[in-house]
């Protein structure tokens, strides 16, 4: 009945577990394999996190604790049993037996001899005949609210029968409760709240499309109370920018999650977190946004720097890379890469923003040179030498690849001096661009010119001339439109660009 994990978890098909790799399947918090594909990658990781499992997870609440939990005990070798113990606890004290069942067959396949690794039958049959129970009783109160025809009673009943749906993990069946009660809301804020709703259960579902119908329809909402407007806003903000970061619209994403409201604080912890907001809206910003932009929108935004505060070093990175230090930039955003890969919502996403961001390092560091040797950009750019590699600017070396890949898709103007070991950026004569320029210009002036002309000519004379005799039509006007003399030299001149292709020089055209 449960959903897959957005993002971590992307496709979800029957079948048993699989490793390749570091890309292995995984089971579904719903007990079916996920079968992950190049852009959901479902990695395996051995370096220990940098946050500590017991405070991270305490700031979260609801449904995505456990989300991250499992993801967490099935994603990192250093804390799976850690995670997957905590997720069993944390299914067991819910209603979602499906999740229960997954972790306790995550938990059995690492650490077989530990208690909370064996399924407890009872439980799972105590819970499943109260589930029942209270679906019976939820769908009859609706039923007989229904029959008396009370609308805010009806809402209520709709609301509290999606909330035991999204309580036992039936999110389809909790998502058509929730929008049952559109017709039943009497005020603005019964709107707002079945909104947030939806938006919350969308999100959990990795439905994204509906995540940015409804904010945007959440947005358009007219609250009798401002403070209820200025409530909503945050929580609409960070919705969409997840939406966004999720269809790789990292621009629009950092645009999203850069205008969210300090006021956030902890009023979302069922989805994010402040912390959160400031990991998402920097990694995007760094990936999609240029160093003036980055100093003015970011850095010396007061709204933002609230949630930057909260991860320092974010506004690090972000500072190097104004900076032009882009190594220092480069390592913070690595020393932290073993957490982002075990974000719920982030991982899929953190190669393609580190990609970005490194791209755009050797962009900027190649600005001010014509040439530059690989042994000063290995220095900053390349990683550290793997076992039986001695050169880090050979032909064979990852460093030298990358570039003859971002040379070859034509990221970089340059190429590479194999003999000398320089790379050299292709210069583009600044004084022929100004002249060609120049040309176009005054090409362009004197075509415009000729056709008002013609225009004004066309409308003093006509395009036919009448002779004297009634009816008579001659081919040609009684009279010629008069041309002034710059005029016509620069339509000469024109003609005469025409017919060469492009003037040799400047003075031609005069």
């Amino acid at each position: 009945m449960d959903s897959t994990l957005p993002d971590a978890f992307e496709t979800s098909q029957p079948g048993s577990q699989s490793d390749q790799g570091n890309d292995v399947g995984a089971t579904s918090p719903d007990g079916s394999a996920n079968n992950t594909d190049a852009n959901a990658p479902f990695v395996k990781l051995d370096d220990p996190p940098r946050f500590d499992l017991e405070s991270y997870i305490a700031n979260y609440t609801g449904r995505t604790r456990f989300q991250r939990l499992f993801l967490i005990g099935t994603c990192s070798s250093y804390l799976s049993t850690e995670a997957l113990r905590l997720a069993v606890a944390e299914a067991k004290s819910g209603k979602d037996v499906p999740r229960y069942e997954s972790a306790v067959r995550a938990l059995a396949e690492i650490a077989p001899n530990d208690k909370a690794a064996v399924l407890d039958r009872e439980w799972v049959e105590r819970m499943h005949r109260a589930i029942n129970a209270e679906s019976d009783r939820l769908e009859q109160e609706l039923r007989g609210y229904k029959n008396n025809l009370i609308k805010e009673s009806i809402r209520m009943g709709n609301e509290d029968l999606g909330q035991h749906y999204h309580q036992i993990g039936d999110l389809v069946s909790a998502s058509k409760a929730y929008s049952r009660m559109r017709d039943f809301c009497t005020t603005t804020n019964h709107i707002a709240s079945m909104l947030l709703k939806i938006i919350n259960l969308s999100i959990e579902r990795g439905d994204w499309l509906s995540v940015q119908s409804n904010v945007h329809r959440l947005r358009n909402l007219h609250p009798s109370k401002p403070e209820e407007h200025m409530k909503n806003q945050p929580k609409a903000s960070t919705a969409l920018g997840l939406s966004q970061m999720h269809s790789g619209s990292y621009y629009d994403a950092a645009n999203s999650f850069l205008s969210t409201d300090p006021s956030l604080g902890d009023s979302y912890r069922e989805i994010i977190t402040s912390n959160d907001v400031a990991v998402y809206g920097g990694l995007c910003a760094l990936a999609s946004m240029d160093r003036l932009e980055l100093q003015r929108r970011v850095l010396d935004n007061n709204s933002f720097r609230n949630f930057l505060e909260l991860e320092p070093h974010i506004r690090r990175a972000i500072s190097f890379f104004c900076n032009s230090k882009f190594k220092p930039c480069l390592e913070i955003l690595e020393a932290y890469r073993t957490d982002y890969l075990l974000d719920v919502y982030l991982q899929r996403h953190v190669d393609i923003i580190y990609s970005r961001i490194r791209t755009k390092s050797i962009q900027q560091y190649l600005v001010p040179f014509s040439r530059v040797t690989l042994d000063a950009m290995s220095k900053i750019f390349a990683a550290p030498l793997a076992n039986g590699q001695t050169d880090a600017t050979g032909p064979d070396s990852p460093f030298v690849k990358e570039l003859n890949g971002l040379i070859g898709d034509g990221t970089l103007d340059a190429y590479i001096d194999s003999e000398r070991k320089v790379l050299v950026s292709k210069q583009t004569d600044p004084r022929t661009q100004v002249q060609e320029a120049t040309q176009e210009s005054i090409l362009n002036y004197t075509r415009e010119a000729h056709h008002r002309l013609l225009r004004t000519s066309n409308a003093q004379y006509g395009p036919e001339a009448r002779g004297e005799q009634k009816g008579e039509l001659r081919s040609e006007p009684t009279q010629k439109a008069p041309v002034f003399p710059a005029i016509e030299k620069l339509i000469n001149a024109s003609d005469l660009g025409r017919s060469r292709g492009k003037f040799s020089r400047t003075s031609d055209m005069l």
